[in-house]
């Protein structure tokens, strides 16, 4: 029989003694067309309700999905809240924690004077690691054969931005488990914007001699990129069948995930919400990012905020239909040609011909890097020398 969750007292506590209430929790997701992502992010805030019985919670989305994060703020507002404790649900700081969400929420809080305080990213924790070792160690469980943890080499796949301090806490989660599981190696690769996406990164890898590979995407719900990584690993281990390949799973709603939420609701209260500044990009001059310090806090995603128009290639999860080769299938067309040659470089799933306005990725044309998903594999590039 399946335990309920518990009531988290020391949340609960926490937020009795918040003045300026009463208090509402609103969970600030990005948003997807993908029906499968939206039902695990509902079931991750459900969750975090059961957990604050007595608080009001709420959730909304930057684009992709209904309800947007005005929807949630107005829903928190009915319910007499005066005072909102957001968090963003973002594994780590880029663009859309440091700019997108605040955006929005400043401008929401101008406009209805409703107070609204901003929580930090998951970041790299303790329970989130804790939460990626339960999956991988599911993975190993579930191996057909016996191989060794030092014969064993661990991928861990985040999910690529621009903002090369998010990309480096991908490494640090990487490391964190190599060291906690005693696996023989790990590698760090990415499945969008920055390098080397999965199938390059994967196809360095299996020279290193390992017997078996474990890839495990650092993400929380499903979706295309999520798909993407499945379809990419299955490419490279049907060229080496000498090789066992093993999946694990996404992070999804797994207690230690929501544990972590409440952990970020319980900082807001007591002002300890600071994020990483010192290699922010937008406020430091970090290398080969110089010309980004300063740029305005700003959303880029108001033009398709609320847009409902879910992706109905697939019949629930995310096959990558929409994108066979890395670019979108803009929605209402059920094939795709090659002569639109535009690249957005944050790699969210939709397409259109206007500008985000993001800067430049400046290496989108690294050869491990986002180029490789617009044209095609060259099998003679896998004995090039590393």
């Amino acid at each position: 029989m399946t335990v309920p969750p518990q009531p988290d007292l020391t949340t609960l506590s926490a937020l009795e003694s918040v003045e300026g209430g009463p208090v509402g929790v609103l969970i600030c997701g990005h948003g997807s067309r993908n029906r499968q992502a939206v039902a695990e992010f509902a079931q991750l805030a459900e969750g975090l309700r059961q957990r604050l019985p007595q608080v009001p919670v709420e959730y909304g989305y930057l684009e992709f999905a209904r309800p947007i994060l005005r929807d949630g703020l107005e829903r928190l507002r009915q319910q007499g809240v005066r005072r909102v404790l957001a968090v963003p649900a973002m594994l780590f700081a880029a663009g859309h924690a440091k700019n997108d969400i605040p955006s929005v929420l400043n401008t929401y809080a101008a406009e209805t004077g409703l107070r609204i305080e901003y929580g930090r990213e998951l970041g790299v924790d303790r329970s989130m690691i804790g939460a990626a070792g339960a999956r991988i160690q599911a993975a190993l469980q579930q191996a057909p054969s016996a191989v060794p943890l030092s014969d064993t080499l661990l991928v861990v796949v985040g999910r690529g931005s621009s903002d090369p301090d998010a990309n480096s806490n991908v490494a640090k989660v990487t490391r964190m488990l190599v060291e906690g599981f005693g696996f023989g190696w790990g590698e760090t690769v990415y499945s969008g914007v920055t390098f080397p996406l999965v199938e390059p990164g994967l196809r360095h890898v299996v020279r290193l001699g390992f017997r078996r590979i474990v890839v495990f995407p650092y993400f929380l719900f499903s979706g295309v990129l999520v798909s993407r990584i499945r379809q990419h690993t299955e490419r490279v281990a049907a060229d080496h069948p000498e090789l066992e390949f093993l999946e694990a799973g996404y992070l999804g709603d797994h207690p230690l995930v929501i544990n972590t939420f409440l952990e970020r609701v319980e900082e807001v209260v007591r002002g300890e919400t600071q994020m990483n500044c010192s290699l922010c990009k937008y406020r430091a001059q970090v290398l080969g990012f110089e010309t980004e310090v300063g740029a305005p806090q700003q959303s880029h995603h108001h033009h398709v905020e609320g847009l409902v128009e879910a992706c109905t290639l697939c019949e629930r999860e995310c096959t990558g239909a929409c994108q066979p080769d890395g670019i979108p299938i803009p929605m209402g067309h059920h094939h795709h040609s090659h002569d639109h040659g535009h690249d957005h470089g944050h790699g969210h799933d939709h397409s259109h011909d206007h500008s985000h306005g993001h800067a430049p990725y400046p290496h989108a044309e690294h050869p491990l890097g986002p180029r490789t998903l617009y044209k095609p594999r060259d099998k003679s590039e896998d004995n090039r020398s590393i």
